[in-house]
């Protein structure tokens, strides 16, 4: 079982941009003997359990093994070497139980190497040509002896769109909130790490009538921020002309959510713009958490209605 879902834990770390990573291992690369290293968020993980009893699914994706029942909770469980392009080389022995994006699933691993408690800055987004579009970023584990590993973090949100059609999120959606009338010229700056996220933000948006500014990274966001207000400077105008609100991911490479928010709380040219937090780390822990860190509303992903509502709410007051 996995203890670090307390308020405490989850406070400490995101106070000082920091985030643990489960490392995993999936076996070999055809071709390659190296066992790459893999990473998950530790608040991502509900329990780590050797592999119970799979029953399988007919008419599954080839990448679904089947389904477990946890408790009396039946999930699907995903072969994750498969998916990833690894080849086991002493089977399948555990089961990650996962919980977020308001789903629960199952990630068939084959070893469970470590748990690191890490900077953000530590992890940098991986490039499209680095991993195969199911990894959101390259983190640095550095060792005791002053060598480092690294490990590539699976960008969940995509495996579930790619393997399990019944949690996938409609093409289309309907909103029921209308168009947002924003002042023309001015925008929404959008943070997230996963480009399947991005996707369906610029989408959401765009179904209420936003203009936006993407950005992958924490950093990335805020020097475009930073960027803006010093135009404004110049100009003498109002960076709020500009920029009428960030939507930023709470888990980032560089900079995360949580820092973004307190960095733009904390300059003067900036702190009235409204924050809404977009994550798949949902529960009340984290909501409680959002509002301690100073930003104007938390909404699950992927929710385009709740979204809609909770920027018009933010760009309201």
């Amino acid at each position: 079982m996995m203890d670090h879902h307390s308020t405490d834990a989850r406070t400490t770390l995101t106070s000082s941009n920091q985030f643990e990573l489960l490392l995993f291992r999936l076996g070999s690369v055809p071709g390659d003997t190296a066992h790459e290293l893999y990473g998950i968020n530790v608040f991502k993980v509900r329990e780590i359990l050797t592999m119970p009893t799979i029953t399988p699914i007919v008419g599954a994706s080839p990448c679904v093994m089947g389904a477990v029942n946890i408790r009396g909770q039946v999930i699907p469980v995903v072969d994750l070497p498969r998916l990833m392009g690894c080849e086991p080389t002493r089977g399948l022995n555990i089961l990650l139980v996962t919980e977020f994006a308001r789903t629960t699933q199952g990630f068939a691993v084959q070893e469970v190497d470590d748990i690191v408690r890490l900077d953000w800055n530590q992890v940098l987004p991986a490039d499209a040509a680095a991993g195969s579009g199911l990894v959101t970023s390259i983190a640095r584990i550095d060792g005791n002896t002053g060598d480092s590993r690294l490990a590539q973090v699976v960008d969940v949100e995509q495996v579930l769109r790619d393997v399990l059609p019944t949690h996938q999120v409609p093409a289309k959606t309907a909103n029921p909130a209308g168009i947002l009338q924003l002042p023309p010229g001015t925008r929404i700056l959008a943070a997230d790490d996963s480009g399947f996220a991005r996707t369906l933000i610029q989408q959401a948006l765009g179904e209420i009538g936003a203009e936006s500014i993407m950005a992958k990274t924490g950093e990335e966001a805020w020097q475009i921020l930073v960027k803006m207000a010093d135009a404004a400077q110049r100009n003498k105008t109002r960076l709020r002309d500009a920029v009428t609100m960030v939507l930023t991911d709470l888990e980032m490479p560089e900079v995360d959510g949580f820092t973004l928010t307190r960095r733009i709380r904390a300059d003067n040219r900036m702190r009235d713009m409204p924050v809404v937090i977009h994550s798949s780390l949902t529960g009340s822990a984290n909501e409680a958490h959002v509002r301690n860190a100073g930003a104007n509303g938390f909404v699950a992903k992927f929710q385009a209605a709740e979204l809609a509502e909770a920027i018009r709410r933010a760009i309201a007051a």
